[in-house]
C-alpha cells in the first residue's frame, strides 16, 4: 500500500512538473493596451531642409600672373598682406628684356637714316624728272623705295613699342585691391610664360563677403530657389552657426558615378573675418516651414504589425513612406501641396488601437524633419494615439527546447 501512495505521489509530481513546464513555454498572451506603445498627435511648427557639404570661397578672387618670362628678383608682397590696386607685387630680373629694347631702339635709328636717304632721293628724281634728265621708272623706283623705308620704320618702333611694354611686364602689380591669398613663387624661381600664364599671386578683393559653392543631389535641386534662407557650420567653430542666402543654382550639372549634382551658391556675410577660405561648411536649407501643423512621428509611418492582413498599409506606388536620409536629406518631400498638385502628394499608413484590433488609417503626408511628419489630410485628429513599436518580444521557435548536449 505505500508503495502505490509512494508511486501516485511521484506520478503527480511528474504531471505536476510537466505541466508548469508547458506553461512556461507557453507564449503568453500580452493586452493589445500593453502590446503597443502609442505616441499621441500633437500640433507644432515643423521646418524641412536639405543638406550637402561646400566649401567656402572669396567672391571675387583673382590670380596675378606673368605675361613674359623671367627670373623673380625682388618681392613685394607675402601672404595676407593687404594690397592696393597698382601696387608692385613682385620685378622680374629685366636684363634680357632690356638688351631687345635696345636692339629695337637701334633697328628704329637704322630706318630712320634709310628714310631720309629714300626721302633725298625721291627729291633728287623729282628734280631731275622735271628737267627729263631721268626716266619716269627711275622716278617711280625712288617713290616706291621712300614708301618702303617709311614702312620699313613703322615696323622698327613697333618692335621697339612691343620689347618696351614687355619690359614694363618685368613689373608684376596688382589689378584690385584685396589681400594676398596666396603666393606661389620666391626669390629666384624661373618663371615661365611660353605656354601658359603661370600664377603668382591669389589676391581676395574682399573677405568680408564670402560664398559657399555647395553640390546638391538632383532629386534635391527642385526644392531649391534663390532667396531661401540657409545656415552652416564649419569644423573650426562646432559652437556656431553661421547664416546665409541661396544666391544662385546653376545649371552646370556634375557627374560622379552616375550621381547628378549642382553647384548651389551661398552668399554669406563674413564681417568679423572669422570664416577662411577653404573652410568646409556643412549647408542646410530650408525648403518648407509650416508654424500649425498635424504632426505624426516618422516611427509611426515605419511600424508594420504581423498581425495586420497582407499589404494593409502599402502606400501608393508600392514604396515604403519616404522620409528624410540619414543625413539630413530630406528628398522630394511636400511637393504636393508646395506644387499644388494632389497626383504628387504622398500617402501613408498609421496603425490605431480599435477595441483591441489594429486599425490602418491611410494619410496624406507633407513636409517632414525626419522626426515628425505634416499630415495634410486623412482621418487622424489631434490627440489620436497612434501606434509607434510593437513590445511582443519574438515568438519561440516551434521546433521545441534545444537538446541536452552529447559529450
Amino acid at each position: 500500500m505505500n508503495k502505490l501512495v509512494k508511486r501516485s505521489l511521484l506520478v503527480l509530481l511528474v504531471l505536476s512538473a510537466a505541466g508548469a513546464t508547458a506553461w512556461w513555454l507557453m507564449p503568453q498572451k500580452i493586452p493589445p493596451e500593453n502590446r503597443y506603445v502609442t505616441a499621441p498627435l500633437e500640433r507644432g511648427p515643423i521646418t524641412q531642409i536639405v543638406s550637402a557639404n561646400g566649401t567656402l570661397n572669396p567672391v571675387k578672387l583673382v590670380n596675378v600672373g606673368s605675361q613674359v618670362s623671367g627670373i623673380v628678383k625682388k618681392l613685394y608682397a607675402d601672404f595676407n598682406d593687404h594690397v592696393q590696386a597698382g601696387q608692385v607685387l613682385l620685378e622680374l630680373d629685366p636684363a634680357l628684356l632690356h638688351a631687345q629694347l635696345q636692339q629695337s631702339t637701334a633697328n628704329v635709328s637704322n630706318a630712320k637714316a634709310a628714310l631720309e636717304l629714300a626721302l633725298a632721293n625721291e627729291t633728287r628724281m623729282s628734280t631731275l624728272y622735271a628737267q627729263e634728265y631721268v626716266s619716269r621708272q627711275e622716278l617711280d623706283q625712288a617713290v616706291q623705295a621712300l614708301k618702303s623705308a617709311q614702312a620699313q620704320l613703322a615696323v622698327a618702333e613697333a618692335q621697339a613699342e612691343r620689347d618696351r611694354t614687355n619690359l614694363a611686364y618685368t613689373i608684376i602689380r596688382s589689378p584690385v585691391s584685396g589681400v594676398v591669398v596666396s603666393r606661389a613663387v620666391d626669390v629666384g624661381q624661373t618663371v615661365a610664360a611660353s605656354f601658359q600664364t603661370p600664377t603668382m599671386f591669389s589676391i581676395a578683393q574682399d573677405l568680408s563677403k564670402m560664398q559657399i559653392d555647395s553640390n546638391y543631389a538632383e532629386a534635391d535641386i527642385g526644392n531649391i530657389h534663390e532667396g531661401q534662407a540657409a545656415t552652416f557650420r564649419v569644423d573650426a567653430y562646432p559652437e556656431r552657426n553661421f547664416k546665409g542666402v541661396v544666391r544662385q543654382v546653376r545649371l552646370n550639372p556634375t557627374t560622379q558615378q552616375n550621381v547628378v549634382t549642382y553647384d548651389v551658391v551661398i552668399a554669406v556675410d563674413n564681417s568679423d573675418q572669422a570664416l577662411m577660405p577653404g573652410m568646409t561648411a556643412y549647408v542646410s536649407i530650408i525648403v518648407a516651414q509650416r508654424k500649425d501643423a498635424l504632426l505624426v512621428p516618422n516611427a509611426a509611418l515605419r511600424f508594420r504589425s504581423s498581425e495586420a492582413k497582407p499589404g494593409a498599409g502599402k502606400p501608393r506606388g508600392g514604396g515604403k513612406p519616404q522620409e528624410g536620409n540619414k543625413d539630413g536629406q530630406a528628398r522630394k518631400e511636400g511637393r504636393g501641396k508646395d506644387n499644388g498638385s494632389a497626383d504628387a502628394a504622398r500617402t501613408g499608413t498609421v496603425y490605431m488601437l480599435e477595441k483591441g484590433q489594429l486599425k490602418p488609417i491611410q494619410v496624406t503626408l507633407g513636409i517632414t524633419d525626419n522626426r515628425f511628419t505634416e499630415v495634410l489630410g486623412g482621418e487622424l485628429k489631434e490627440g489620436a494615439a497612434v501606434i509607434i513599436e510593437d513590445s511582443q518580444p519574438p515568438a519561440k521557435s516551434s521546433s521545441g527546447p534545444p537538446g541536452m548536449r552529447l559529450f
